[in-house]
């Protein structure tokens, strides 16, 4: 019987992206029942004595970053991960500390990093408690952000990354190609890959709407944001000839704001849910933030995208927006004041049906490969070290 292989998963809850993508991957780990033991490791609470938001504020700084989300105070989002930069370099000392602590209580096989802006201290920690114990970084996003981002040069580790675009940037930084793995997208949950028998007419009946109109999804992230108001306000104002799921996420006053109104086109709301597969199938075409995620699953479920890159787009995302572009699968406007005539774009010409084309063809099966590529590492790693072995007998 193969040994147990001890895995840990670093991740936090700025956003909702990288717990997400860590608890697909796991999920998918445990249907194939790999004899992994897969430890997630929320990097918020190993550090948490030094986080200086909270003895500040009395804030965690993921928490600032969800609340930033929530109200849509993302202008000048670039300064702002500047100085954010600063402290983590004025207090990276003793990050590393407490990571060394936390490293030598346990031996992980292996260290999957799915979260950005700690790389050093993930990496100088590990290797000074367990210099053989491989790292790897998956890219939660379409590219880096450099510098000090995703990916750092000198760090003898690996990337897994889910654009070309990302994997010249690690090959930029001196990763060999023997570093760099490329899958074929963002990792998602198993759930998008699930055959759904439902009929779409039948269940947009369910919700109040109109089966045969076209329908749009609004989504902007767990945390909601005030925009979506705006943006059903003006599609109202414009006669729209869509109707709209909308997803407020834990934001209940947008929740409640949506529900009492009394709109002249059909809206069905939502709050947080985990159904958004079903939601995605019940619409033909996706509205939101340029997230990774997002993206991703709306792509995954044949749904072009209608989103926005400006001075309010964090730094981060906003390649996410150009490969809309690049790839031909929806349309990126300066800004939603925009959004009306943008969906009569998309829905006159067959533009709609050429998007959807265009989406069907990118494949996505990144978190069905990215457990290959672990296997991959782990057997490279029990071949080096019972090389050692037999070198030093």
């Amino acid at each position: 019987m193969a040994a147990i292989r001890n895995i840990d998963f670093v991740f936090f809850d700025a956003g909702g992206g990288h717990r997400a993508a860590a608890t697909a991957l796991k999920t998918v780990i445990e249907q194939q029942q790999r004899p992994w033991s897969i430890r997630m490791v929320n990097f918020q609470e190993v550090l948490d004595e030094l986080d200086i938001f909270r003895k500040i504020a009395g804030i965690r700084l993921q928490d600032v970053y969800n609340l930033i989300l929530k109200k849509g105070w993302t202008l000048g989002s670039p300064q702002a991960l500047v100085f954010m930069h600063w402290l983590i370099r004025l207090y990276h000392p003793a990050q590393v500390r407490v990571l060394e602590r936390f490293w030598a209580a346990s031996h992980p096989d292996l260290v999957v990093s799915l979260i950005p802006n700690f790389p050093r201290a993930l990496y100088q920690s590990l290797r000074s408690v367990h210099p053989h114990t491989p790292l790897v970084t998956i890219l939660t996003d379409f590219a880096d952000y450099p510098p000090h981002f995703w990916i750092e040069p000198g760090q003898q580790q690996y990337f897994i990354c889910a654009t070309d675009q990302a994997c010249r940037q690690a090959q930029a930084m001196g990763h060999g190609s023997g570093r760099v793995f490329r899958v074929s997208g963002m990792i998602l949950h198993p759930r998008f890959y699930a055959p759904l028998t439902l009929d779409p007419h039948a269940e947009r009946r369910k919700l109040g709407l109109d089966p045969a109109r076209p329908t749009g999804l609004l989504l902007f992230g767990g945390q909601g944001s005030p925009v979506m108001r705006s943006i059903l306000e003006r599609l109202e104002k414009a006669g729209t000839s869509a109707q709209f799921i909308a997803v407020c996420g834990k934001n209940e006053k947008l929740r409640a704001q949506l529900s009492a109104r009394r709109w002249r086109m059909p809206v069905f709301v939502e709050g947080f849910t985990s159904e958004i597969p079903y939601y995605m199938s019940l619409a033909d075409f996706f509205i939101g933030k340029p997230g990774p995620g997002s993206i991703s699953e709306a792509i995954a479920m044949r749904l072009p995208v209608i989103v926005e890159r400006n001075a309010w787009t964090l730094p981060q995302e906003r390649y996410n927006a150009r490969w809309v572009e690049e790839m031909e699968v929806g349309l990126v406007l300066h800004h939603f004041t925009r959004i009306a005539p943008a969906v009569e774009q998309l829905l006159a010409d067959g533009r709609l049906e050429r998007y959807k084309n265009n989406a069907a063809r990118l494949e996505n099966r990144a978190v069905f490969e990215i457990p290959q590529i672990l296997e991959k590492l782990l057997t490279l790693e029990s071949e080096r070290i019972g090389t050692s072995h037999s070198q030093t007998h």
